[in-house]
């Protein structure tokens, strides 16, 4: 499964190492939802992207839809609470993030969910995390992204008033922070490109009951 992937000129060390995150920066999407974004928080991203894609036990899903079976076109992996993480700066970017954010969120992020977008036809549809408690509470989802660029895209769900569809290229160590309503109010997608793209692989950090 592993996929050697060529460094960023933005990122030509091999120490895998956080840095501060007094960097983040907020905007304000409208209806109670914000997002946080700091770009460049993982130093080393190519080599942690290197580890992940050979280390970690990913599986292939598929859903039904309609009347037929298809593929979910990304490779899965997910550790629950008290399960070690496939990289001790994992750990580490966990309990950074717990930390920081423990007076707003006020409980820490426990779980782990891993994504491996392989090229451009790998996507994830217009969703957002409401199963359990995202539903009907203000919470927090935090993605760490390494490998090539990939756009997160956000709009208003359906019916919602205010704002526009955004779109954010993460990769390369990027931290982005989905807050407040962002779960209920909006969605947000990786959307399938017809670009040359290279493999990109997300780690998305989660309270418990959130999913």
């Amino acid at each position: 499964m592993a996929a050697h992937l060529q460094g960023s000129l933005f990122d030509q060390t091999d120490e895998i190492r956080l840095g501060p995150l007094d960097g983040l920066r907020r905007t304000v999407l409208g209806q109670g939802a914000w997002v946080d974004l700091l770009p460049g928080w993982l130093s080393g991203a190519g080599a942690l992207f290197d580890e992940l894609a050979a280390g970690v036990p990913w599986r292939a899903e598929r859903r039904h839809m309609y009347d037929h079976e298809v593929a979910v076109p990304r490779l899965l992996a997910f550790y629950r609470a008290g399960e070690a993480l496939p990289h001790p700066v994992l750990e580490e970017a966990r309990a950074g993030l717990s930390a920081h954010y423990a007076a707003e969120l006020g409980e820490p992020f426990v779980t782990a969910g891993l994504c491996y977008y392989r090229d451009g036809r790998d996507s994830v549809a217009w969703h957002g995390d409401r199963v359990g408690r995202g539903a009907h509470t203000d919470t927090m989802v935090a993605i760490l992204s390494v490998g090539e660029p990939r756009d997160l895209a956000l709009r208003p769900r359906a019916g919602a008033a205010g704002g526009t569809t955004r779109r954010l290229p993460l990769g390369h160590g990027d931290l982005v922070v989905m807050g407040g309503s962002c779960q209920r109010t909006w969605e947000h997608s990786v959307p399938k490109t017809a670009r040359s793209v290279g493999p990109r692989i997300s780690v998305q950090f989660r309270p418990r009951g959130v999913g």
